[in-house]
């Protein structure tokens, strides 16, 4: 019997999962940074720039941007490392990586594209400062497989900077609920002509792992195998 995963509320086969995923980002991948926007009254520029400063990237460096989709933070951590360093893109989706290959050379960014998923980085081990996640993890099948290879091509000391939404402070839950599932799929349909997409990126949050719980699986991965 073929396992199950979340795909947002419903349980699907996991081999099931990448598919449908797949067919959300091709649906609204033309549409998806002005989404991106108008969903959080563009905040999420803001969070993006607050991530590239954790990680601390410095020139000279590499870093990997695994799911990273139209290419906000592989733009931002190119300013960073500068014509020493080097910064790779990555995503499943050919619709989003083509937008964001196209968005850095008009910023004037030629960078590496790679379509790959999380879970099968194709780079060897020990390779970048740093490695990025935003808005992606929580669309992974196997969570803790992407974990395991971001780990994986991290140099020793790098830093594997995860972005993602998660629970919000209790008192402010129904507003948070009554905004996710009233607001957002209404405006999935009028700007990108699909709601149900939209609809399932706001169950996938409540689905994804808590702080906490994500917290621990990022500890967890600190095997011998990838600390040599």
């Amino acid at each position: 019997m073929s396992k199950t995963t979340d795909f947002g509320y419903q349980k699907v086969p996991e081999d099931e999962k990448s598919r449908r995923v797949a067919g959300v980002f091709e649906s609204v991948a033309a549409r998806y940074d002005l989404m991106n926007d108008l969903m959080s009254g563009g905040l999420h520029r803001l969070w993006k720039r607050f991530a590239v400063e954790a990680g601390g990237v410095r020139p000279g460096d590499s870093v990997l941007d695994v799911a990273g989709g139209t290419g906000d933070l592989a733009r931002l951590f190119a300013g960073r490392v500068g014509a020493m360093g080097k910064v790779v893109l990555t995503d499943v989706n050919s619709a989003m990586l083509r937008i964001g290959r196209d968005r850095l050379l008009d910023a004037g960014k030629l960078l590496p594209v790679v379509q790959c998923t999380a879970e099968q980085l194709p780079f060897g081990p020990d390779r970048f400062d740093c490695v990025s996640i935003a808005f992606g993890l929580r669309n992974v099948t196997r969570k803790e497989i992407a974990l395991t290879e971001m780990r994986r091509v991290l140099k020793p000391g790098g830093r594997l900077l995860v972005l993602e939404f998660s629970q919000v402070w209790a008192p402010l839950k129904p507003i948070y609920d009554a905004y996710s599932f009233g607001v957002l799929p209404r405006l999935g349909a009028l700007v990108a002509n699909d709601a149900q997409a939209y609809r399932y990126l706001a169950e996938s949050i409540r689905m994804h792992p808590d702080q906490a719980t994500l917290k621990a699986m990022m500890e967890e991965d600190r095997s011998p195998m990838l600390n040599p």
